[in-house]
């Protein structure tokens, strides 16, 4: 047995014998997925390079946990999670695959070309709806939103907002420094600074 078929039998062992596990859902787990993905940010960012795999081991339990319920609801299994992910990446991976997923006899794409390849992929298999920011989670934190947000109308040629009108920072410390001036402003005067940029990136993305 695969070290990943051991696991997603003990999973599958602790649901039906465990209270706790046996309680859960899809809902009560969305906080522990987002805290462990957070776990595993500062591990790597904090450069704990081993602590990394013991916060991936707890990322992908919350991956296991989430197949199961849906297994017992009749709905899907762990492995066709897998299977389906691995049908992408050979789907959006042209560079690197065939259609019928075997190696390409060469590999001449450079990162721009394999970055475009991939988001034109990704178009086609939107249903309908061909704006640029289809899919992006709303719940993302307000800078990532902004970051990606702006990554997305660039590549699709849409107008940006102009720059704000403040000094400009030498590097990303001076930059931190600044984010963090701009935080203390708006908890003086009552604004919530990550709502406001939330807002300000809806709107963005509504007037493109």
């Amino acid at each position: 047995m695969s070290s990943v078929d051991r696991l997603v039998e003990v999973i599958a062992l602790l649901r039906g014998h465990c209270p706790w596990m046996a309680a859960l859902t899809h809902e009560s787990l969305v906080e522990y997925l987002v805290e462990e993905s957070y776990e595993l940010v500062e591990a790597i960012e904090g450069g704990r390079g081993d602590d990394i795999k013991g916060e991936l081991g707890d990322v992908l339990l919350q991956v296991v946990l989430h197949a199961r319920l849906a297994e017992e609801a009749g709905r899907f299994s762990f492995d066709d999670v897998a299977s389906g992910l691995a049908e992408k990446m050979v789907r959006r991976n042209p560079h690197v695959f065939r259609p019928d997923g075997s190696l390409q006899d060469s590999f001449p794409a450079t990162v721009e070309e394999i970055e475009l390849r991939w988001h034109e992929v990704k178009k086609t298999e939107r249903s309908g709806d061909d704006s640029p920011f289809l899919g992006l989670p709303a719940s993302l934190p307000a800078l990532a939103l902004a970051r990606k947000s702006l990554d997305r109308a660039r590549r699709a040629g849409l107008r940006l907002p102009e720059p704000a009108a403040v000094p400009e920072p030498a590097d990303e410390a001076a930059l931190g420094e600044l984010l963090l001036g701009l935080s203390v402003q708006a908890q003086a005067l009552g604004f919530d600074a990550e709502r406001a940029l939330r807002d300000a990136v809806r709107r963005f993305q509504a007037g493109s």
